[in-house]
């Protein structure tokens, strides 16, 4: 008896673990901004990019991921979910309730170097527009974003 309630014991709080895993944070999203940061700082921006478009493990977990954009001009770097917007300048483009946020993160990295913006984005996992919180975190002349989806 001792055995099953310390088995249960355990299932429990590896479910409630990996729940806990399956929603990412804000903690997470500044970590893996961060991380994009050194990794940019100790082999370049290109090698960032790289890693990015490829969906590196370590910078695209499910609905978390890292994304980077040119502060001067707004053209999307990388993105691991929509290769489409690479390349593109959409800091003009509204969010589902017309709020340009991207001209906010580059104001904001121009600003302050990083901080939080809100906005509605389509979740890669879910496929649904949702309500979105990203962390920017200015790296040179390039805004690294990784945001997480409010539930």
């Amino acid at each position: 008896m001792k055995l099953l309630a310390t088995a249960t014991a355990l299932c429990l709080a590896l479910a409630s673990t990996c729940a806990l895993a399956n929603e990412p944070t804000e903690k997470d999203a500044i970590a893996m901004a961060e991380r994009g940061a050194a990794l940019m700082k100790s082999k370049g921006k290109a090698e960032m990019m790289k890693k990015i478009n490829a969906k590196d493990p370590e910078f695209v977990q499910g609905e978390l991921y890292v994304d980077m954009r040119d502060i001067k001009t707004g053209i999307v770097l990388a993105h691991p979910y929509n290769p489409s917007i690479v390349g593109k300048d959409l800091t003009d483009v509204p969010d589902a309730n017309g709020k340009k946020y991207r001209r906010e993160i580059i104001e904001l990295a121009a600003a302050k170097g990083k901080g939080w913006v809100d906005y509605q984005y389509k979740n890669p996992t879910s496929g649904k527009i949702e309500p979105k919180t990203t962390y920017i975190l200015r790296v040179d002349d390039v805004v690294l974003e990784a945001g997480i989806y409010k539930k």
